[in-house]
């Protein structure tokens, strides 16, 4: 049993120390990079850049800046997937939603970020563009996938169903959920980075009180090099923290999911 255990910490540390060198490895490039440069205000070094990361965080400032950044591109994320599926499953009932918004949804992706975000400028208030450019991001990536899905579910287990007489109930959550799943996972881990991105760089224009964006732009125009660096550490941080907060929970939805449809 020990033995076993053993092996099967191995794999783990052999992950944990690719991870670390390839951290060290980067950091390694960052420095020399730096020291080549010799110019802080084109290119501070790690060490400077982190102890400003490191001050910033100590204070109330920053971590209300991020949790009120998060909150807004976060929420539009939500609300860009509840739009997503519900307009799925209503363009693949209807043929005639399909005709109308499909159109939108291809513009809606072929619009470049920057566009939106100028308009947007003209017609809401600046504390809600991140949160409209999050949605605008995440809602046709959802609703493309999950169509798809949706679109791909075998029509003999649709035709077995009917035979058997399941519910509407019993159809979606032994039929459709696991066909719209594997779809539907990466569309929406891929559009929660780009809504953070797009999220992000909406507050560098719009300028709400309290953000991510805000403090970066704050950073360029007083060429405060290592603060910028610093808070583009914090939005790759968090970035990666919520794919992994989202991923774990899709992949925790979906052991539950299986584990119930073997006890059944």
């Amino acid at each position: 049993m020990r033995t076993s255990t053993i092996q099967s910490k191995r794999p783990k540390l052999k992950k944990a120390a690719v991870a670390v060198f390839t951290a060290v490895f980067w950091l390694g490039v960052w420095q020399l990079a730096a020291v080549l440069i010799d110019q802080s205000i084109v290119l501070s070094p790690p060490l400077t850049v982190f102890e400003t990361l490191f001050r910033l965080a100590g204070t109330g400032a920053f971590w209300l800046t991020v949790a009120l950044s998060a909150l807004r591109i976060f929420c539009g994320f939500a609300l860009g997937v509840l739009a997503g599926v519900a307009f799925a499953v209503l363009t693949r009932v209807s043929r005639v939603a399909y005709t109308l918004f499909s159109p939108m949804m291809s513009v809606i992706r072929a619009t470049p970020v920057a566009s939106f975000i100028i308009m947007l400028l003209f017609f809401s208030e600046n504390e809600y563009i991140p949160t409209v450019t999050a949605f605008l991001m995440v809602f046709p990536m959802i609703w493309a996938n999950t169509f798809k899905g949706i679109e791909e579910t075998d029509v003999k287990l649709i035709e077995m169903s009917k035979v058997f007489g399941l519910s509407r109930r019993a159809k979606l959550r032994e039929i459709y959920l696991p066909s719209v799943e594997p779809y539907f996972v990466p569309a929406a881990l891929s559009s929660l980075g780009f809504a953070w991105k797009a999220g992000v760089a909406a507050e560098v224009l719009a300028a709400p009180k309290y953000a991510v964006g805000g403090m970066l732009y704050r950073a360029k125009i007083y060429l405060e090099t290592p603060e910028m660096l610093a808070w583009t550490i914090c939005v790759i941080i968090i970035s990666m923290l919520l794919e992994w907060l989202l991923s774990s929970l899709l992949r925790r939805r979906s052991a539950e999911r299986s584990a119930a449809y073997d006890k059944a």
